[in-house]
């Protein structure tokens, strides 16, 4: 049986996690597959990360810190990341491990310009998305939850970008043949997406946003579960390098 690591980075608002879980078990939800197992290290908190060797894929989860303000442990994990791309162990970094991807990689992240995405948005499949291992099979304008205020300014070299919205060009990225990165959660449900509206009102009302639109554009993203079902097949297949 092949084993998936969750790298914890970060956690769900108290208030939504405490009535709907939190980012580990959504994501572990989402790759229920008979031939994976999963495990959580919560890399924030200060848990070691596992041999390379010992694990046949990643999935690196959001957080509410922010990828450049280059923290340890955050470091720590990019340049563990860097030698999984390296031995060719599937890696998916979503949100905030989308951005630490780039960064460990060479690209460039910082504040978007666009402010804050969150809610639910649409994304379109780029072209090399369509023919991709990850997204091969996709909708090709698919819908999806967000939230974020830093995105990947500058991709890394070698990088190819798979999905765009107007808001942030690099919704997903190729950053390696078995590496990819997503901005947003495929692992959210519409009600975690209504749960992150009602914590976060007040601010994003201070940015001028329209919350009543926000929350009554929520709604289901299948395109999520069936990103994460497609990740889980690909790890179930894969056979790292092993040193």
């Amino acid at each position: 049986m092949k084993r998936v690591i969750i790298a914890k980075t970060g956690s769900a608002p108290p208030e939504v996690a405490a009535q709907q879980g939190d980012f580990e078990e959504w994501i572990a939800a989402g790759l229920s597959h008979p031939g994976l197992r999963c495990g959580v290290v919560d890399v924030q908190a200060g848990e070691g990360l596992p041999a390379r060797g010992a694990i046949d894929g990643v999935v690196v989860t959001g957080s509410a810190a922010m990828v450049t303000e280059r923290l340890a442990w955050s470091e720590d994990l990019g340049a563990w990341l860097l030698g999984c791309v390296r031995d060719a162990v599937p890696v998916l970094g979503i949100c905030y491990g989308h951005q630490l991807l780039a960064q460990a990689l060479g690209g460039r992240v910082g504040l978007n310009a666009n402010g804050r995405e969150i809610g639910t948005v649409e994304v379109q499949c780029v072209s090399a998305g369509q023919s991709d291992r990850l997204f091969h099979g996709m909708p090709r304008q698919m819908t999806v939850q967000e939230t974020h205020r830093e995105s990947v300014l500058v991709l890394p070299q070698a990088a190819v970008r798979l999905a765009e919205n107007a808001h942030d060009p690099n919704q997903a990225v190729r950053f390696a043949p078995m590496a990819w990165g997503v901005q947003f959660h495929p692992e959210f449900s519409a009600r975690v997406s209504a749960g992150y509206l009602k914590v976060r009102e007040a601010e994003i009302a201070a940015e001028g946003i329209d919350v009543a639109g926000l929350r009554k554009g929520v709604r289901d993203s299948p395109a999520g579960r069936q990103l994460l079902g497609r990740f889980a097949e690909i790890v179930s297949e894969s056979n790292p390098r092993r040193a």
